[in-house]
């Protein structure tokens, strides 16, 4: 089924300006296309134009048109535009219909009124094609996150579709299951000829399987479409906010000249050879390693555990450390007990045993406004955190709570939107924002109140490179001349790399591991056991027989912090 927008724009009804402008774009039948763009550039807008939500949900102006096989989108309601497009979200919890994995992937057989008898075959078969075939009987929410989000993608494919949408697949995704996320799609796209379309901008992750095109958005516009490989050769990742893989900024800090023959989408299938010796060369001008000093004690767990309805424990018998003044990480796969930590240092849920202390003080004498007033955490999900309609009104809240007058509050609002990139939207509605500007607010809401610990979960999900290193920079700052304790928990291997100094690997409620970062990412099997994944850093530097992986990764890592930010 062919795609085909011709001049076509889209103007949200609550703003003045349109969000796509003048698209032109085809995608054919059985394509395989990456919709790539930094934050807000109109990407997820496009996608909800191609799955019928704009305009039958989000109602609005459009000029131009979308077809689909000839067919002008606006002319067929959403029930009719669902048969030929699923869509795969990236919130897979607000997908969920079912109580049991059958019963959700079953959902579209059940609404075309098929039998019983019918449906079990195709939800059987579905399930194993996506590698769930032993699942159909668990409830969803017990899932972890790799596996929510195939059960969101069964329950697509169950229904045929020609065309299969994924917004920003792999936000919520450990590394191997975003490996694996990546791996099915692909499978998908050569076993059944669907067109698939991702759209994403963590453009190293996606391309752990190649792709047809590349569709590069900006301001609501088409700025580049070709393949990935003279997409990455050229200067318009970096002009357009997009991290470029890893290794590709390494190999351009040794001065190797990368063309598009050298297969530049692939680590694997470069040259890799001919830059060995450049490599070499630019890692013999790295400076020496000054660990950075640790202060005194604030946040201490002692053999803390808690179990969900007293089944087995999420968090077993935990003990750890974070000294004031530290920048520390905490890494694990999806259920490893990283996100029910935070809970239990916010208060939202008791300790089976154990205490957590922060600054001498054990916790549980405090209520969860006292411990907000030392603690700021931002969520996963910023859904779970916004109360507010406009973005003013959500940063100025905890401000509002604390007492402070309108001008104090003025400035401390004006200020936090500036550091993080939202100025020009102080006065929008939420609603009108992306998942990654949602995120944004929420941080800023966070950093307005001047917490002594900040607790980041997933802060890159939805965000793209330029927004979230002038963000993390300015925390950074904070770490460094203020002093404030900063904790990431983190699948974005990329962001741990370069931010944090220590950090902590969770698998299955235990810390497996506590070693400075560098450590961390040159230990493949600790690494595989956190369902966590070596960086391209460290496999260019096997490739280039640099035994010190430690002192290669931490020169790159010093490099990027002293490059000021396009």
């Amino acid at each position: 089924m062919t795609i085909q927008f011709s001049d076509f724009s889209f103007r949200y009804e609550s703003l003045d300006k349109p969000t796509l402008k003048h698209i032109d774009l085809e995608i054919a039948s059985g394509e395989k296309v990456l919709i790539l763009g930094a934050s807000g550039s109109g990407k997820s807008t496009l996608g909800h134009c191609l799955n019928g939500l704009i305009p039958n949900a989000m109602p609005g102006e459009i000029t131009g048109q979308l077809e689909l096989n000839g067919q002008n989108v606006q002319s067929l309601t959403i029930d009719q535009i669902s048969q030929h497009v699923g869509t795969v979200l990236q919130d897979t919890d607000n997908q969920f219909v079912g109580l049991s994995v059958g019963e959700d992937i079953a959902f579209a057989l059940e609404n075309q009124c098929r039998s019983r008898a019918e449906m079990y075959p195709l939800v059987k078969a579905t399930a194993e094609l996506v590698e769930l075939g032993d699942m159909l009987e668990r409830s969803p929410q017990q899932l972890s996150g790799g596996q929510k989000q195939r059960v969101s993608l069964a329950g697509v494919l169950v229904d045929d579709v020609d065309i299969l949408l994924f917004d920003e697949p792999l936000a919520a995704l450990d590394p191997q299951s975003s490996q694996k996320a990546v791996e099915i799609i692909d499978k998908l796209s050569k076993e059944t000829n669907k067109t698939i379309i991702i759209i994403e901008h963590r453009l190293e992750d996606v391309l752990h399987r190649s792709v047809d095109r590349i569709v590069l958005m900006d301001n609501g516009s088409v700025v580049a479409d070709g393949r990935a490989e003279d997409i990455l050769v050229s200067p318009l990742l970096a002009q357009y906010g997009i991290r470029e893989p890893l290794y590709l900024t390494a190999l351009r800090r040794a001065n190797c000249h990368i063309s598009s023959a050298d297969h530049p989408h692939q680590l694997s299938a470069m040259p890799l050879d001919q830059y060995a010796s450049p490599l070499a060369d630019w890692f013999q001008n790295a400076s020496p390693y000054c660990p950075p000093p640790h202060g005194k004690p604030l946040l201490r767990i002692n053999q803390l555990s808690y179990s969900y309805q007293n089944q087995v424990n999420v968090i077993d018998a935990m003990s750890f450390g974070i000294a004031r003044g530290e920048f520390v990480s905490i890494l694990g796969k999806n259920g490893s007990g990283k996100s029910t930590l935070t809970k239990l240092i916010m208060g939202v849920v008791d300790a089976d045993s154990g205490s957590i202390e922060f600054d001498g003080q054990d916790l549980a004498s405090l209520s969860i406004f006292e411990r907000s007033q030392k603690i700021g955490v931002v969520m996963q999900n910023p859904n779970h955190m916004i109360s507010h309609h406009m973005i003013f009104d959500e940063i100025a809240f905890g401000l509002r709570n604390r007492g402070l007058d309108d001008s104090q509050i003025e400035y401390k609002v004006n200020q936090v939107l500036n550091l993080c990139g939202l100025s020009k939207y102080r006065h929008w509605p939420i609603s009108a924002l992306s998942y990654g500007q949602k995120k944004r607010v929420t941080i800023a809401s966070i950093l307005a109140l001047d917490p002594e610990l900040i607790i980041l979960d997933e802060p890159t999900a939805g965000q793209d490179h330029r927004h979230y290193t002038a963000m993390m920079k300015f925390i950074k700052r904070l770490n460094r001349e203020l002093g404030i304790t900063v904790v990431i928990i983190s699948h974005d291997m990329h962001l741990v790399l370069e931010y944090s100094s220590r950090s902590l690997v969770f698998s299955d409620g235990k810390v497996i591991a506590d070693a400075p970062m560098v450590e961390i990412f040159s230990n493949p099997p600790l690494l595989k056991q956190a369902n966590l994944a070596t960086t391209s850093l460290y496999q260019l530097a096997q490739y280039a027989q640099i035994d010190d992986t430690h002192g290669f990764m931490r020169h790159f890592i010093q490099q990027e912090q002293e490059t000021p930010l396009a």
